[in-house]
């Protein structure tokens, strides 16, 4: 492989030759790209992180990260949802190297996002609309669901069938057109992800930081865990 080109945050492009089947390469060699925060031996990884780290519904292949609110379901808890009149519908978000990335800047609107390709299918816009249409809530799993969903919504109030690229960055104060409530996990200080959901606790209010804080004192207290294979929250 020849390294192509490398930027300031460390990213580099690398060019392969030699490989016919380039993806069935990269999983036979590669490994599960956990969070940096989770601690492997070089060339060690548990064999368990390959199925732990990964969505029973995850498809296709392009993130660089597991949507971790969506570890907690399982095909079994899915199929009692359905049972019970919850509908599910899907959507992608590739989640970039960003997600892990902490925010440095001393002012929020200075801090940019990595831009990340998303597709929203037909079935899920049409089904969102219905549900908005006729008063029912509509229930992201997961800030990239919502990152999603927020970003059709700036250009259209009713959604539409569409793919393309993101790179909204929200933090409080904010509105939500979409997103109703959301099942999130708890994340680390100083990311995005924890001032989305900052946002989320209190739309268009500039308090949400406050009140993050204080929900999560109250998991640390109740020994709750933390990060990517820890514990879920839902908002609502």
């Amino acid at each position: 492989a020849n390294v192509i080109e490398k930027n300031h945050q460390g990213h580099a492009r690398v060019q392969f030759a030699g490989s016919n089947n380039l993806m069935s390469d990269l999983e036979a060699l590669g490994e599960m790209p956990l969070p940096p925060y989770i601690h492997r031996e070089p060339f060690a990884q548990e064999a368990e992180d390959i199925e732990r780290y990964q969505t029973v519904y995850a498809d296709p292949t392009g993130s660089v990260a597991a949507p971790t609110a969506g570890l907690h379901f399982t095909d079994k808890l899915l199929g009692q949802l359905r049972e019970k009149g919850v509908e599910t519908h899907i959507l992608t978000l590739h989640v970039g190297l960003g997600t892990f990335a902490p925010v440095k800047v001393d002012e929020l609107e200075n801090h940019r996002m990595h831009t990340e390709r998303f597709t929203l299918p037909a079935a899920t816009s049409d089904a969102i609309n219905r549900a908005k249409n006729e008063g029912r809530r509509v229930i992201a799993v997961g800030t990239t669901t919502v990152r999603v969903l927020e970003s059709v919504a700036q250009s259209s109030p009713a959604l539409l069938e569409t793919s393309g690229n993101t790179n909204i960055f929200i933090y409080p104060p904010r509105a939500f057109n979409i997103v109703d409530a959301l099942i999130t996990n708890f994340h680390l200080p100083q990311s995005t992800l924890l001032m989305l959901v900052s946002a989320f606790g209190a739309p268009k209010e500039l308090h949400g930081r406050k009140w993050i804080l204080e929900t999560y004192a109250e998991a640390i207290y109740e020994k709750y865990r933390f990060f990517s294979y820890g514990d879920a929250m839902l908002i609502t």
